[in-house]
């Protein structure tokens, strides 16, 4: 009717009706960017989706443990359906290598390529370290990451754009070495050990977390009395060390402590000391990291000690045999037990994100997190590992640090299987000194 009007208005409306068509395509396509936040193109059509980063080594001098780390990782979210909510939940694997430069080239290329709103998880200090400064750029929230060096610490608390590196998973190596000083004083004073002398040798690999955890080992020696006589920093991926132990025997130390990364070279370091008849009780921080290290050491590894996560929990056992029948191999407490309980940590943390805003992107998990996860408000008790995972204002980033917190005990490996000697509250056996220490 309008169209036929010879009104004065008609040419208005002629060329209304010669537009419209344009005008609401380009209505249709606003609202449809108002209302698409969240929304991604999948197979099945337009859905909510939730892009997560997982950042792990899957090939590199730590491959075994980013095979523990997606495995743990994938049976999280499968057991969820992969889904939170009305999200669709989508894993994109981050290979950091082990390497800080390829870290960063990967994680950038999930930001821009695949479009991740937030990540979780990661093993390598060094590579944490690099990885702080692309979510700061982005803005991409990133929880629960493993890599625990001091250095990481100091630069979370340098800059609040760091803060996007939301919390650790494992607490800085000074608040966790002085297990190994209580241990060893523990054994001294009950008379379970004299050693012949109150020499040390530090040794690890030349990456931030083990320098920064021999660093803090060696302090802690020094103020419980003994003398540090020796200080030796490993190649990345060295096998060959001989000459190391050499020197090691040489400088007769009661005690060698350190820590390595890398599988292959930590199980040379400890086949090699044997090889050589190094005369020290060894502390090998981190061997139990790798579900399979028994293959790699073999008898070698007898008498060792390490203070790592293992399973002691009912719960923890059963995660342990699910996990070696699905995937046929047995897990490492830290690889993949610490990662699964981060990994549903997660989810935890995005269900209740989600109850209190509606949506779920990096802007509404970042402030969750601040809000609920920094100060204590929620907690994780349903674990696999450790008692409880929680933060307060005084531990940021690190979880807090207690027996009924985030612990791990000190164990001695016999034929592969970890004893606990400290704490009291969890002992299984006292310390064992071989005769080649005594």
């Amino acid at each position: 009717m309008l169209r036929g009007s010879k009104n004065k208005g008609g040419r208005f409306v002629k060329k209304f009706t010669k537009i419209g068509p344009i005008l609401l395509v380009m209505l249709l396509a606003v609202a449809l960017l108002i209302t698409g936040c969240g929304q991604k193109e999948t197979a099945e059509g337009t859905s909510k989706v939730l892009t997560i980063g997982v950042d792990l080594p899957l090939t590199g001098s730590c491959a075994k443990v980013g095979t523990e780390f997606k495995d743990a990782c994938t049976m999280a979210f499968d057991e969820i359906g992969n889904q939170i909510g009305d999200y669709k939940v989508k894993l994109v694997w981050i290979d950091d290598q082990a390497d800080p430069e390829k870290a960063t080239r990967a994680y950038e290329q999930a930001v821009q390529k695949d479009k991740i709103d937030v990540g979780i998880l990661n093993w390598n200090s060094s590579v944490a370290v690099a990885l702080m400064e692309v979510v700061a750029k982005y803005q991409i929230p990133h929880f629960f990451p493993t890599g625990n060096a001091a250095v990481v610490n100091e630069k979370w608390q340098s800059n609040e754009k760091y803060r996007y590196w939301v919390t650790k998973t494992w607490a800085s190596p000074d608040k966790l070495s002085l297990a190994y000083i209580y241990t060893i004083n523990q054994a001294v004073e009950k008379g379970l050990w004299k050693p012949r002398n109150k020499k040390v040798v530090i040794y690890g690999e030349d990456n931030d977390y083990c320098r920064g955890f021999g660093s803090s080992l060696a302090q802690q020696f020094k103020d419980a009395g003994w003398e540090v006589v020796g200080e030796e920093w490993i190649k990345t991926g060295e096998t060959d060390m001989y000459p190391i132990l050499t020197k090691f025997k040489s400088l007769d130390a009661s005690i060698v402590a350190g820590s390595i990364s890398g599988p292959a070279s930590m199980a040379a370091f400890i086949k090699q000391a044997r090889e050589v008849n190094l005369k020290s009780l060894m502390i090998c921080d981190a061997l139990g990291d790798i579900g399979e290290w028994y293959k790699l050491t073999g008898n070698a590894a007898d008498y060792v000690l390490d203070n790592r996560p293992i399973f002691t929990s009912e719960k923890g056992k059963k995660f342990a045999a699910d996990f070696k029948a699905k995937y046929g191999y047995e897990p490492s407490a830290a690889a993949a037990g610490l990662q699964y309980d981060a990994a549903r940590f997660f989810i935890k943390l995005a269900n209740e994100t989600l109850k209190e805003y509606g949506d779920l992107n990096k802007e509404t998990l970042f402030k969750f997190a601040q809000d609920n996860l920094w100060t204590g408000q929620i907690t994780f008790k349903d674990t696999v590992v450790c008692p409880e995972y929680r933060y307060d204002q005084q531990s940021l980033p690190d979880p807090v640090v207690a027996e009924d917190g985030f612990i791990f005990p000190v164990v001695q490996y016999f034929d592969g299987k970890g004893t606990v000697i400290w704490p009291d509250s969890q002992k299984g056996a006292d310390l064992k000194i071989p005769d080649y220490a005594k």
